[in-house]
């Protein structure tokens, strides 16, 4: 181990290492996508010389993408996105492997800024951003570290809405890659992903039943989707909220109930956001949920769901279980709320499964690459995964699962770009 990496992070317990390289070796088993990229890395080296900080849900996945940019050449500092996500068992094992790391798990909003913060000062040449944490840090407080930036990767949905917010105003500093905005992401990442990591943490942390409930899904994009499939397969009755027309027809003709919020509050057993948006659930809905609900959110923020609402109706506040907190109201109702509204499927599960963020982290590695490669040339915006790094993900995971599929024909491929028969 590298003492020098040691004595820079901020961590919890160096000890505590061995539990995290068994996470880590766990998960590099079942990413083959990111293991061939990681080979492609070793080999080429295409971050030689380059200082890359990383901000995400600080898991063994996480850690592995750490390692694999590692392996391009790459000196790697990584900070956490989410203060409930983040595994110190992970965080010593990276330690050990090289990597410098600002995170522990539940630490202050005051230390979790400044650690955020110290991951930056590294000065680096890329960023993987989740939620647009660090670009919004030098966009404003620290300009000051973002001067030898090219350019970087974003994970998410939030991420996105803040930096094209950054780019209509004519004020993103270097090019991002919308990583979120790929097929092999949102396809499967959000919908597949989501959908069953959401499950994982309200089934560990609250041991209840889903068949025959009621759960109300907030937010129908690709994410309520994945959360709205899975419930259904749980046996739950599902119902579906939404301010977007289209997406209200789609739901509806996915075969879920669609209503609004308010009518959804009277009838939900589980509610679960995943709008991005803030307040999506609200003291007028709070007070007309049932006696029992419970309610989580999977959107970035710890927002969508109203706290000081729950707090003004009730008189006391306790954690009943680990992760669950019931709030008790005037009137006698309790309502439980997971995670602190925080992001449940990572704050109280192990996030999404290895295969799923596989192809996720693959469209990192490699949109990193390509900004790198670009810079240059990229205008200051965000900017789309290339549909071919795209495609090769997708190809690179059915070899994995050792499927096979057809191509076209040279003649095929000609009438398909002819418009004359």
């Amino acid at each position: 181990m590298n003492s020098e990496v040691l004595q820079r992070s901020i961590i919890k317990d160096i000890s505590l290492a061995k539990e995290g390289h068994l996470k880590i070796d766990w998960v590099e088993a079942h990413m083959p996508v990111l293991n061939r990229i990681r080979a492609q890395f070793e080999e080429e080296r295409p971050f030689a010389g380059l200082k890359v900080t990383i901000c995400l849900h600080l898991e063994a996945k996480t850690a592995y993408l750490a390692k694999v940019v590692q392996a391009g050449g790459a000196e790697v500092t990584i900070a956490g996105s989410n203060p409930l996500s983040t595994q110190d068992d992970v965080c010593a094992a990276l330690v050990e492997d090289g990597i410098t790391v600002f995170a522990r798990y539940n630490p202050d909003a005051e230390e979790f800024k400044a650690m955020q913060i110290k991951s930056l000062e590294a000065k680096p040449d890329l960023i993987i951003d989740d939620g647009g944490d660090l670009i919004t840090l030098l966009h404003s407080e620290r300009p000051d570290l973002g001067t030898s930036v090219r350019g970087g990767a974003e994970e998410t949905t939030t991420g996105i809405i803040r930096l094209k917010a950054l780019e209509k105003e004519g004020k993103l500093k270097f090019p991002m890659v919308a990583v979120n905005d790929a097929y092999c992401k949102y396809l499967f990442d959000n919908r597949y992903g989501t959908g069953q990591s959401v499950f994982d943490g309200i089934l560990r942390t609250t041991n209840l039943v889903i068949a025959g409930k009621t759960v109300v899904v907030v937010g129908y994009g690709w994410c309520g989707k994945g959360v709205a499939m899975r419930a259904k397969g749980l046996g739950a009755n599902v119902v579906v909220t939404e301010v977007d027309a289209i997406k209200a027809v789609e739901a509806h003709m996915d075969g879920f109930h669609v209503m609004s919020m308010v009518e959804a509050a009277k009838l939900g057993d589980f509610f679960v956001t995943v709008t991005g948006n803030k307040e999506v659930i609200n003291g007028e809905h709070f007070d007309v949920m049932k006696d029992g609900a419970v309610v989580c959110n999977a959107g970035h923020f710890e927002v969508e769901i109203s706290k000081p609402a729950l707090a003004e109706r009730s008189d006391s506040v306790r954690t009943v279980r680990r992760n669950i907190e019931e709030y008790r109201f005037k009137d006698g109702r309790k309502i439980y709320l997971l995670a602190e509204g925080r992001l449940v499927n990572l704050a109280a599960a192990d996030g999404h499964p290895a295969e799923i963020m596989d192809m996720t982290f693959a469209l990192q590695a490699m949109g990193l690459r390509y900004v790198n490669e670009r810079y240059n040339e990229l205008a200051k915006s965000v900017v789309n995964v290339p549909y071919e790094i795209d495609e090769q993900v997708a190809r690179f995971k059915l070899e994995s699962l050792g499927i096979t599929i057809d191509a076209l024909t040279e003649e095929q491929a000609k009438y398909l770009d002819s418009w004359n028969e």
